[in-house]
């Protein structure tokens, strides 16, 4: 383990570190006077860590229907235009690339990712966060070498519709557990660019472990350049393990989500015990 991975660290400023220090040291408090604790995980997909902490109770994977066009718990609106540009898109060609709700990029690295996706020269779907260009923080804009003739830049995107549309090649994901057990449950290939907290883990458990993914390296400057985006890119997509690896934990997911695996005994367990 890397001590300067661990969850608190990787943040902006010691204020806030300490905050999230103190928000864990209460969660970890309260487990002990709980009798269980419900999970978005499944038994086969993290055995280890499941088994250091019995009170946890996984019971996911936890997915939303892809039939409805409601946002569910999200800040923005979904852009539903970015489906059409996908049916549009050859089979497997197109990169998938958002970083959840709380990542900031400053201008070096936002260059960095949109000149990057340029020299892969595939067609590719970036969620941009609408308060990227607005925030006073983190005042970000297109560089103006940027073509982008192959992609299309959308505010929020319809996650899961995303990743199960046989478009997706990958995934460019900073590895929050949501997008990471959605990208999982699709048997989307990752590459793996964390931002803080639990991230860095989920990043090596998709690379080390379940062996999915691959992940970013930084320069000597601390920036992942846009020639290590184009090397990486085509790494991954021509790597047919990692893709025959990705379908089987899908298949493990999936049966754990239609077919009433261990998951669904859980939660069944956890109902009964609920009405005794």
């Amino acid at each position: 383990m890397d001590t300067e991975l661990i969850w608190w660290a990787k943040i902006s400023d010691s204020i806030t570190e300490k905050k999230i220090f103190n928000v864990i040291v209460h969660c970890m408090q309260t487990l002990e006077l709980t009798e269980w604790w419900l999970c978005n995980s499944t038994p086969e997909l993290e055995p280890g860590a499941l088994s250091y902490v019995p009170k946890l109770l996984p019971i996911g994977p936890l997915l939303r229907d892809v039939t409805e066009n409601k946002s569910l718990g999200q800040f923005w609106e979904e852009d539903h235009s970015c489906m059409s540009w996908l049916d549009q898109q050859p089979h497997a060609s197109v990169i998938y690339v958002a970083f959840g709700s709380i990542t900031l990029f400053d201008e070096k690295q936002f260059k960095e990712l949109a000149l990057g996706l340029d020299l892969t020269n595939r067609p590719f779907l970036w969620v941009v966060r609408q308060d990227s260009d607005s925030d006073c923080n983190n005042k970000v804009s297109l560089p103006n070498e940027f073509k982008g003739n192959q992609g299309k830049i959308i505010g929020w995107a319809p996650q899961e519709k995303v990743l199960r549309h046989p478009a997706i090649a990958c995934f460019i994901s900073h590895c929050g557990w949501n997008s990471t057990i959605e990208g999982l449950s699709n048997g989307v290939p990752f590459l793996c660019w964390p931002y803080f907290t639990d991230q860095f883990f989920n990043r090596i458990y998709i690379c080390d472990e379940l062996k999915v993914g691959l992940g970013f390296d930084s320069d000597e400057n601390g920036l992942i350049s846009r020639e290590e985006i184009k090397v990486k890119v085509k790494k991954l997509l021509g790597d047919e393990n990692i893709r025959i690896k990705a379908h089987e934990v899908k298949k493990k997911l999936r049966k754990e989500k239609d077919d009433g695996g261990r998951s669904s005994e859980n939660l069944k367990k956890f109902i009964k015990w609920l009405k005794e």
